[in-house]
């Protein structure tokens, strides 16, 4: 799932950040993993904190084709969060003016978790999955589609199993989620990297 998340960063970098003139093209990768790493963290942040139906209800709610599934997510708290943080990273960490590290920001995380809503909630690919998201940000494998399931019922995707959420008990999975997302996440600041930034950074230099 990781995979396809920096396949959408890789996609909508191309004009934000390497055909952006005020980027050194030897700073391109690292923009884009740092743009990745944002988005991830932020997802953590949010499960750690068991803000799990926070994350649900962003991608049942989003995910229009046109301009206003963008609009819509910049209004977003956990969407201002990540674009506030890589502003922070893009002025702090590349010397970007903030106009420039806010423009960029402002375009490149939006339309990323747009392309993330818009590919969970088409069922032409089942391998982009709510569950599998949550998984690879948990340290699991995301199996199972109890998410997706429930996410399907709210945006019109036919009724899951058991119908009327039937078999699913949210407040245990959100708990479940927060304890994986606890035991996963990393304190904020960037030192070292380890498995997900070697991963990001070997995938986006490709």
């Amino acid at each position: 799932m990781l995979e396809q998340l920096m396949d959408l960063v890789k996609n909508f970098g191309k004009d934000t950040v390497v055909e952006n003139p005020e980027i050194p093209n030897e700073q391109n990768s690292e923009v884009l993993t740092d743009a990745t790493k944002t988005i991830t963290s932020g997802f953590q942040n949010v499960l750690a904190g068991g803000g799990l139906e926070n994350i649900m209800d962003l991608f049942k709610g989003g995910g229009s084709s046109g301009g206003s599934g963008v609009s819509g997510l910049l209004k977003n708290p956990m969407v201002t969060m990540m674009v506030g943080h890589f502003i922070s990273k893009l002025v702090g960490k590349y010397n970007m003016t903030p106009a420039s590290a806010s423009s960029v920001a402002n375009n490149l995380i939006p339309n990323v978790l747009n392309g993330m809503i818009t590919e969970t909630n088409n069922p032409a690919n089942p391998g982009f999955t709510l569950d599998g998201l949550i998984g690879s940000l948990t340290g699991g494998n995301g199996g199972g589609s109890q998410l997706q399931d429930i996410l399907s019922q709210f945006t019109g995707g036919g009724s899951a199993s058991g119908g009327n959420g039937g078999g699913f008990d949210l407040q245990d999975l959100i708990g479940n989620f927060t304890r994986k997302a606890q035991d996963n996440f990393q304190p904020s600041g960037d030192t070292g990297g380890g498995g997900l930034m070697d991963m990001i950074k070997g995938f986006l230099s490709k």
